[in-house]
């Protein structure tokens, strides 16, 4: 197993692309520290980790509290050993439609805080022991509207691209310890917030939902939308010893959009 005796900090573990991301993890043999805030979905997937005969630990935590991050990491290092591999999927997407002049500034503020605060203190907390340990692997989930400007999407946009800046500079810190930091970055992903963006496309047209999502599909070089486990693929990838000379980088799984 490509992780054999690793034990990963997984933000975010269970909604989204969460589960398929700690699933897999742990299907590669890390055992996990599964961090949140929303506990009774973590503590499901946590279950399931366990079944695939991996440790797993459920810890409360808001990922923007400084306090909250530095007691997770202490509690995670306590029940399962130092940490080896972070991941960041916790995340938010921030208001959606409206234009940079009609964002209010208490919404800028909050998806700033949770999709850049939140990544920039687990990997603050985590960094000291990987480079003591010379030996890390940070994975953080961005997004392609991180990789290009996006309207009706600018205080997204914005924490994305301010993400790949704290992973492209942790990378030249923490290199010379053998820390890899690299972000994976999804298009689209199939699951509940798709079908909620194709049912609006379809309304606003007036064509089926299944024609909405063809069309949606025909923006993508593979002519596909990507599903949790292209990008749980990716995260594996990034984490383990295959991708040791890969750090500050920016892996588009998007079927081919961003190109």
């Amino acid at each position: 197993m490509l992780l054999s005796q690793r034990i990963a900090f997984v933000t975010g573990p269970a909604k989204g692309m969460g589960e398929a991301v700690s699933l897999s993890l742990a299907d590669e043999g890390a055992d996990l520290a599964l961090v949140g805030r929303d506990l009774a979905p973590i503590e499901e997937v946590a279950g399931k980790v366990r079944e695939r005969g991996r440790r797993a630990v459920v810890i409360g935590c808001d990922v923007t509290d400084p306090a909250d991050v530095d007691a997770a990491v202490a509690q995670a290092a306590e029940a399962l050993g130092p940490v080896d591999i972070l991941v960041n999927v916790a995340g938010g997407r921030g208001p959606i439609g409206k234009s940079g002049v009609e964002t209010t500034p208490e919404e800028f503020d909050d998806i700033m805080r949770l999709n850049v605060t939140g990544c920039f203190l687990t990997m603050r907390a985590l960094l000291p022991g990987m480079m003591e340990r010379r030996y890390g692997k940070i994975v953080n989930i961005g997004g392609t509207f991180g990789l290009r400007g996006r309207a009706g999407r600018l205080s997204y946009s914005a924490s994305k691209w301010g993400m790949r800046g704290l992973t492209k500079s942790f990378a030249l810190e923490a290199g010379p310890f053998n820390v890899n930091v690299n972000s994976v970055c999804p298009g689209m992903v199939e699951g509940p917030r798709f079908e909620k963006v194709c049912a609006e496309m379809a309304e606003r047209l007036g064509v089926s939902l299944d024609e909405a999502k063809a069309n949606h599909a025909a923006d993508y070089a593979l002519k596909r939308v990507s599903t949790a486990q292209d990008v749980a693929d990716a995260v594996v990838f990034l984490a383990s010893e295959k991708s040791r000379q890969i750090t500050g980088q920016d892996l588009a799984v998007d079927g081919g959009w961003v190109i």
